[in-house]
């Protein structure tokens, strides 16, 4: 993963529990990068491993802290780092799910190493759409769910997503149905 998402993390965690207990985390996943470089690369193992240092040092849980992580990502992170992306992909929360593919593509030529995730957009109505969430990173399901409420927060839309179909209980992909009030 690239360090923009490094640095996201630590952004979140030490805005949540401060600067003592992120050099903890750093010194529990025995990682001696004093920062994290946005357009660089890093293994997908340190971001893992950054996860469940900050699990065991905080005793927060991996969902709750993906699920917290993926609300910063939108709020914070990716308003800041793709203000105008986000702007140009859509006025309303179904309008930007709808363009997430073509985000992912832009964000990409930024990224050159880049291996987003796939997102799909099936049997959508005025209130709501199935999310198919396609990746080979595993256990990134709740950091989606936390994306999904950032976004609603985001678009100032109350928003409600449920997993209807899980790779982990043997699906192809993870499948979400989000559904929100039409403004």
């Amino acid at each position: 993963m690239y360090g923009l998402v490094n640095k996201g993390l630590q952004e979140l965690l030490i805005a949540r529990f401060g600067e003592a207990t992120w050099e903890k985390i750093k010194a529990h996943a025995k990682i001696e990068e004093e920062l994290f470089i946005s357009n660089e690369s890093y293994p997908d193992s340190l971001t893992y491993n950054l996860v469940s240092s900050a699990c065991a040092v905080t005793f927060i849980r991996a969902d709750e802290l993906l699920f917290a992580f993926g609300e910063y990502w939108v709020m914070q992170t990716g308003r800041i780092s793709y203000g105008a992306l986000f702007d140009a992909a859509g006025k309303t929360l179904p309008e930007f799910l709808n363009n997430l593919p073509n985000f992912h593509t832009r964000v990409k030529m930024m990224f050159p190493k880049l291996e987003p995730p796939k997102f799909k957009i099936a049997n959508q109505t005025p209130s709501s759409l199935e999310l198919h969430y396609v990746t080979h990173r595993p256990g990134l399901t709740d950091f989606v769910r936390g994306l999904i409420s950032g976004l609603g927060r985001s678009f100032r839309t109350e928003v409600r997503s449920s997993l209807i179909s899980s790779k982990s209980s043997g699906a192809e992909h993870d499948v979400f149905l989000i559904e929100w009030t039409p403004q």
